[in-house]
């Protein structure tokens, strides 16, 4: 089926969790998903916590929507306000057609998404530098309104045969004021 995801990472994660303690980076990490599913859960699914990462599954057919390529937008710009005065966030955005649904065997089974979205999502917010979203030139296509502060690249990703085009937002303060 067709759906969005969306990853979401704190930079520097293991530096910060080495200088502050287990108790520290737990309190931490808690608000930060405490964030995530507050902006998330409106339009999507929180498909996995892993770590200092955050991935959520949008399927527009589950919310009664045509298209969420616009919420994945808005949720990724306010998850960065939210949490980028505490925390250095990275996020990646891809659309595409994936395997959604249960995998696994016997006792042990996820619901999640598989796929190159899936994958190349992941690889784009590998990429996004702390502030910044970087989509796909796909999501980018898709969207109602091009966003003006957003910069055309192509990106060699990690696994991928082909450059993959890609559109890159700094969403630092000053960018969060003006949206």
């Amino acid at each position: 089926m067709e759906i969005g995801v969306l990853f979401a990472d704190v930079r520097g994660f293991t530096s910060m969790a080495e200088e502050i303690g287990p108790k520290a980076v737990a309190e931490l990490l808690n608000r930060f998903y405490e964030s995530a599913s507050a902006i998330l859960n409106r339009s999507a699914i929180i498909d996995k916590l892993v770590g200092d990462e955050v991935m959520a599954i949008y399927i527009p057919q589950l919310f009664g929507v045509e298209a969420s390529e616009d919420d994945m937008l808005r949720d990724a710009r306010e998850l960065l306000a939210e949490v980028g005065s505490w925390l250095r966030l990275g996020i990646g955005l891809d659309v595409g057609r994936a395997y959604v649904g249960n995998v696994g065997s016997g006792e042990v089974k996820d619901f999640t998404a598989l796929g190159d979205v899936v994958n190349t999502a992941a690889r784009l917010q590998a990429s996004a530098e702390a502030g910044q979203i970087v989509m796909s030139g796909r999501l980018y296509d898709r969207l109602s309104a091009r966003p003006p502060d957003a910069t055309a690249t192509t990106l060699e990703l990690k696994g991928k045969q082909e450059p993959e085009p890609a559109w890159i937002m700094d969403v630092g303060p000053a960018a969060i004021l003006r949206a």
